[in-house]
């Protein structure tokens, strides 16, 4: 599980600045100032959450046990789909109602984090 992480990490990570680099450049003229801002919220909250998700990916390879590191892991991915692929798909002009989504992929975000703690928490120290 530790590998599946570090390579959603990685992935993540490069689709946030594949993303950023073609809204600052290659979107500037088809989308409102309004709408790259939005996809650059988008941007920023994925890359934390690549980083996180690294973090997680390396903490799973030292302590594989640890309680609710997984389910932190996979509600950071989450997290990532809802709230920024929400982010980008209404920037790219879709529907209005899909913007409750953008919310419960914030709740998954946290969520992530909360399970972060639980796993900080629970966590034996090292020998």
């Amino acid at each position: 599980m530790a590998r599946f992480f570090l390579m959603i990490a990685a992935i993540g990570g490069f689709l946030a600045v594949v993303i950023g680099a073609f809204a600052a450049h290659g979107l500037r003229k088809v989308l409102t100032p309004e709408m790259i801002e939005v996809v650059k919220t988008g941007v920023q909250y994925q890359m934390y959450h690549a980083l996180a998700l690294f973090i997680v990916g390396l903490w799973l390879s030292y302590k594989p046990a640890t309680p609710g590191l997984k389910a932190g892991g996979l509600a950071f991915i989450m997290g990532v789909l809802l709230f920024s692929g929400s982010l980008y798909a209404l920037a790219m002009g879709a529907p209005r109602w899909l913007g409750p989504v953008t919310p419960l992929g914030g709740l998954c975000f946290l969520i992530g984090w909360l399970l972060l703690l639980v796993a900080a928490w629970r966590s034996k120290p090292a020998d």
